[in-house]
């Protein structure tokens, strides 16, 4: 068992061009005053981090950690999500997915991918050079528009998507394998790799890849009505990173879990700040305390409702009042027999020495 570290924040809905969250340093400050431990930084936003130069500088790593240990802030992780989208993109999304990219790569697919992947690459030296194990980033889709098929999908069409899938990233893969970090997946909609499913079907395409793993955030399973609790049990060995984020799913007799093309108030399921919904947090935490999950508890604030601000701010206590810190010693110690023989004891019990 082991004591989950926290409590941390994702910095990507809260980074803006106004104070304090227009710079890595000032937000850092700001979430350390609410309690945060630890920041996992959105690689996309040059407001906090520039990743070419932290791949290349170790000088610029240890200078931007120690502002931030003096701050009293770890870096928990660095993300590539919007990077790691592009590396599969069907046509289908392609005018949507260009805002990801710098505006000179809008309308080059091609060039648009190579230039993800070179981010994925900058982010597996980055996190070497911070000192980090582990990386989170999306998978991309190349066949999400088949996820519910009509017409229905043609023979082959899945395994193939997935090999492909599993060509793009297996050179970024082996780039993290280079330098000993963890490449985790955030289960996700709107990705190919949605669900354990979709997870096994990518592990096996990349040959069992040792840097393939995943970032756990029940929310999306809880709007899938997925069973979170068990996907724990199922993939624990895989999970090596952990968004603390809250979702709520009411179904009506209007809409369910496809949302009817509604705005995320009016949805039957829909992202919650901590607390409001109905993840069931204390089981989460003791499941991944007894795994042994060796990571942070990152909140990430997603709520149609509440305001970011005060969502941080209940987070940190949320977070905190439910880490465990796990016994170092059994509750009935008290009665125990000692420090006696106790094979020749369990002998006796069973009778065999009689």
């Amino acid at each position: 068992m082991k004591t989950i570290k926290g409590p941390a924040i994702f910095l990507a809905q809260f980074m803006d061009d106004k104070a304090p969250f227009n710079n890595l340093e000032s937000i850092c400050k700001w979430a350390a005053d609410l309690g945060y431990k630890g920041v996992q930084i959105p690689t996309w936003d040059s407001r906090a981090i520039d990743l070419q130069r932290a791949a290349e500088s170790k000088t610029y790593c240890d200078e931007l950690k120690g502002k931030l240990q003096d701050i009293g802030i770890s870096i928990t992780e660095l993300s590539t999500h919007l990077q790691g989208q592009l590396v599969a993109v069907n046509p289908a999304y392609n005018i949507g997915f260009d805002a990801f990219a710098p505006a000179e790569l809008h309308g080059k697919p091609k060039a648009r991918t190579e230039w993800a992947v070179q981010q994925l690459k900058w982010a597996a030296k980055a996190s070497q050079n911070l000192g980090l194990k582990a990386h989170v980033t999306f998978s991309g889709a190349l066949i999400w528009h088949t996820m519910y098929p009509w017409p229905q999908r043609n023979p082959g069409l899945v395994d193939q998507a997935f090999k492909e899938l599993a060509s793009r990233w297996t050179p970024i893969l082996n780039a993290f394998d280079e330098v000993g970090v963890d490449l985790c997946y955030e289960i996700h909609p709107g990705e190919d790799l949605h669900d354990g499913l979709t997870f096994e079907r990518f592990l096996e395409a990349t040959n069992n890849h040792p840097r393939v793993n995943m970032l756990y955030d029940p929310s999306h399973f809880v709007l899938q009505q997925l069973d979170y609790l068990a996907h724990i049990d199922i993939y624990h060995e895989y999970i090596k990173m952990f968004h603390v984020k809250d979702a709520e799913f009411n179904p009506t007799g209007r809409s369910g879990v496809y949302g009817g093309y509604a705005d995320w108030a009016d949805r039957a399921g829909r992202f919650r700040s901590l607390g409001d919904g109905q993840v069931d947090f204390k089981s989460i935490f003791t499941k991944l305390s007894r795994y042994g999950f060796d990571g942070w508890a990152v909140m990430e604030w997603e709520c149609c409702i509440k305001s970011s601000e005060q969502g941080a701010i209940e987070g940190s206590k949320f977070i905190a009042d439910h880490i465990i810190q796990v016994t170092e010693k059994a509750f009935d110690d008290f009665a125990g027999s000692g420090d006696v023989d106790h094979e020749a004891i369990n002998r006796k019990i069973m009778g065999l020495d009689s």
